[in-house]
């Protein structure tokens, strides 16, 4: 039996370790995997030797709490769970802010209240600094529950390392205060006056806000990820129309059962997988496949649940239900491939299994040695083992990988690199392969003209007819080639009796002229000797090009060639990502020819036609090999590998499933991003590496100088105070080394072609509103090579082409929106 369980607790990769090794010694289990991304555990077992209450119990028995998944429940807990964090880390703030002050602010030469200066007002300082600490420790209580519990278990994590360094600075400072009570009773201010000087309450609260900080951030990204499912099963439509004793009736999709006759209409998704038993149809199936253009479908052809019905009217015989749909595989899919996805080690985490029971037993080393043999006061023991403590503090360990990873990632956001979480980037450093998919990734995911080819006839004629015939449909390679004339500047007429031919293209009459424009088929039905361009048509076929056909009066006149073509900065891409040595494949959908070309284009290896469970399948392939793999995609087909992939890395120009199910997301839709997301993974692990070295640096020195072990021979002791600078220094050099990462700058040459771009000015009338300017800009932006900024304000939009695009094609757009172009400047 397989199980999976919700797991509360886990903050780090030595959790989700300590659990894994505590559920295997069960007996009965047969695999486990536990994963910290989503809290969740997968548990396959013998139901015969183990049971649900067993495996709970052990998860407790680790100092965890478990519970069978419940989807709805943990959605609610993990909502509620960010706004928690957020909640404390605000607060926390609150308090730290006035008690940063209050200890630093004398130092710096800020005004202090007469209350809390002067010597006779000391202890009133010390009990304020108290009251301010005490709240942040309460609203970060969590840390010190699961760090001293997971001590108590022998796993000692960064919740433990993070109780450890503030508790030592808050009990040594109350150590402190109790110390200022004694000597002032004694009459020693100078005495006071000094322990009044080592109080370190400051470093316990800046300690745990700054973690909560860091918490906070990861728990917005575990929550984001786990929405892909969730939106995965929401694109299957919730009703389905049947026939019944030739009757329409809408039912709910869980009731389409094999064999129903399933209506779809044109614009309707397809409810469920099955075979069209009846009409004629394009379907759009980018979705799951990732071919970018509609294919065409008849009579036995199969079709697939929650694809799109682009034209036609159709009857449907479904052969799976709505639970066995191509659509609920994926999500099966991408279940199984986040459940199964190994938790990284954190090299802090691996470090802190060993460093905190040491500084403990140095610590405690210390104070049994000086009392024992030493001959020394117990003030004198105790306060080298409290500096012992005070200088091992964490503080900078705890730094040392959250801020290389705040400020590296917001430098990668600055870049268009949108990247979730830490060990993806430490991933992404260590990969050995790249799988990328076609559609949308490496091409530009649109239809476009590439080559137009009149035969006895003038090219600009032979447009004008495409024009014509082309305006009137709204098929996706239609308006490919509307657009392509209109950015020739090419006027066209109206069409007459205008007929669409579903499958096979369109009909229609101009000038007492009979126009034809589609597929071979289309054209062998009337007659069209193709003889003249055979040959041509079979070589763009082979070169993965559609070419459309046109006749006129039953004679063929030319072809105008549409394909998806591969974006501009595709090949340098590839070129560097050759260059650093990693093993390129391109999975795709797509048709075999297509694929092909592409890849003799690019030189790498192509694996065409292939289905969602096989690319993910093909993910597992690399993986069993021991390599760590990045997957690129953009489509819903890609989200199971997306998933099970080391690294998943989406465009922003696919789909939101894509964007959610992927580890990196590239705002610039571009796979020079993916070349600049691995140089910056570099450079963040190599800044964590230099961190943890400086976050040690002051303890190697330090520790055995806090511990006395030069005070016989060289009176050489470590007052705390000094120790709590040495430990503050320690952070300064680590916050300091992370931000040098704010200086990253990319390898590829997108600079150069940025400078290309052509720039202009557009002024319009009509626009009154916010809502007015959305509709300009979504009309100009949908235009291949513009990007444009509508600022309401001047009545004008500030356009970047990056191609040579018309003024009437920009033009058209903006009016066919509704509003009027009064020229460009």
């Amino acid at each position: 039996m397989k199980e999976k369980y919700d797991v509360i607790g886990m903050s780090c990769s030595a959790c989700s370790a300590h659990i894994d090794k505590a559920i295997r010694h069960l007996d009965g289990v047969v695999d486990v995997n536990v994963n910290l991304l989503s809290n969740s555990m997968v548990v396959e077992y013998d139901e015969n030797q183990l049971n649900q209450a067993s495996i709970i119990q052990a998860v407790e028995n680790a100092g965890y709490k478990a519970a069978l998944e419940n989807n709805s429940v943990t959605s609610k807990q993990q909502e509620e769970s960010v706004d928690h964090k957020k909640r404390s880390l605000i607060l926390s703030f609150v308090f730290l802010i006035p008690l940063f002050y209050i200890s630093m602010g004398h130092m710096m030469g800020a005004p202090l209240p007469s209350l809390l200066t002067d010597h006779e007002n000391m202890m009133v300082f010390a009990l304020t600094q108290l009251f301010l600490t005490l709240p942040i420790m309460y609203i970060n209580r969590g840390y010190f529950q699961r760090g001293f519990q997971a001590l108590l278990h022998k796993s000692p994590n960064m919740d433990t390392l993070i109780a450890m360094g503030s508790s030592a600075a808050a009990i040594y400072s109350i150590y402190a205060i109790f110390m200022m009570g004694y000597d002032l009773g004694h009459g020693d201010m100078v005495g006071a006056h000094q322990y009044m000087m080592q109080l370190y309450f400051e470093s316990a609260g800046m300690i745990l806000t700054l973690i909560s900080l860091g918490k906070y951030l990861e728990s917005r990204s575990k929550k984001k990820t786990t929405q892909a499912i969730e939106k995965l099963m929401n694109l299957m439509p919730s009703v389905a129309t049947i026939l019944v004793d030739g009757q329409e009736k809408v039912v709910d999709i869980q009731d389409v059962k094999i064999g129903d006759i399933v209506v779809v209409k044109s614009g309707q998704s397809i409810p469920v997988d099955g075979v069209i038993v009846k009409g004629q149809t394009s379907i759009d199936e980018s979705m799951i496949t990732g071919e970018s253009l509609p294919v065409d479908k008849g009579l036995h052809d199969q079709v697939i649940g929650a694809t799109m019905n682009v034209d036609g009217y159709i009857h449907v015989q479904a052969t799976h239900t709505s639970g066995d749909t191509t659509l609920s595989q994926i999500i099966a899919l991408v279940e199984d491939a986040s459940s199964s996805k190994a938790p990284i080690a954190k090299l802090a985490d691996q470090i802190s299994g060993i460093f905190v029971p040491i500084v403990m037993s140095i610590s405690l080393l210390t104070f049994i040695t000086w009392m024992t043999l030493g001959g020394q006061t117990f003030h004198f023991a105790l306060t080298c083992a409290i500096a012992v403590l005070v200088i091992s503090c964490p503080c900078a360990l705890g730094l040392a990988t959250p801020t290389a990873i705040m400020v590296g990632t917001g430098k990668g956001a600055q870049l268009g690199i949108l990247i979730k979480s830490a060990e993806n980037l430490e991933l992404l450093s260590k990969a050995k392969s790249i799988v990328l998919d076609k559609t949308g990734t490496m091409t530009k995911g649109k239809p476009q003209v590439t080559e137009v080819y009149p035969i006895d006839i003038d090219k600009t004629d032979l447009l004008k007819i495409a024009g014509s015939l082309e305006s009137a449909s709204q098929h996706p390679i239609a308006k490919a080639i509307v657009s392509y004339i209109q950015s020739q500047n090419i006027d066209f007429q109206t069409i007459e009796n205008f007929e669409m031919l579903q499958g096979k293209g369109l009909k229609g009459k101009q000038n007492e002229h009979i126009f034809l424009s589609g597929n071979q088929r289309l054209m062998e039905e009337n007659q069209v000797d193709l003889s003249d361009v055979h040959q041509l048509a079979s070589e763009l076929a082979m070169s993965g090009k559609t070419p459309l056909y046109y006749a006129r009066d039953g004679m063929i006149i030319g072809l105008i060639v549409v394909s998806d073509v591969l974006k501009e900065t595709t090949k340098e891409a590839i070129q560097q990502l050759k260059h650093k040595g990693l093993s390129i494949y391109m999975l795709t959908g797509d048709n075999a020819l297509t694929a092909k070309a592409i890849g003799k284009q690019l030189d790498i290896e192509v694996i065409a036609e292939v289905l969602p469970q096989d690319k993910e399948k093909h993910i597992r392939d690399l993986q069993s090999k021991g390599e760590r793999v990045i997957m690129v995609g953009d489509g819903i087909n890609d989200a199971p590998a997306l998933m099970r992939a080391d690294i998943g890395i989406a465009m922003t120009s696919g789909t939101d499933i894509a964007m959610d199910s992927a580890d990196i997301v590239l705002m610039k839709n571009d796979l020079q991003d993916v070349v600049n997301a691995i140089d910056l993974s570099h450079a963040v692990i190599k800044n964590i590496k230099e961190n943890l070295f400086w976050a040690f640096f002051y303890n190697v020195i330090g520790i055995p100088i806090a511990a006395g072990v030069f005070y016989p021979f060289l009176g050489w002791l470590l007052d705390p105070m000094f120790g709590a600078a040495a430990m503050s220094l320690s952070s300064v050099f680590v916050v300091s080394n992370a931000l040098r990462l704010r200086f990253f700058k990319p390898k590829t040459k997108r600079e150069k072609t940025e400078e290309k771009m052509m720039k202009k000015k557009m002024n319009i009338e009509g626009m009154m509103c916010a809502h007015c300017q959305a509709h300009v800009e979504k009309a100009l932006n949908g235009i291949d090579g513009v990007k444009a900024e509508v600022d309401l304000k001047n009545n004008c939009a500030y356009l970047e082409l990056s191609q040579d695009v018309a003024e009437a094609t920009l033009t058209k757009a903006v009016e066919d929106a509704g509003y009027t172009v009064k020229g460009f400047e």
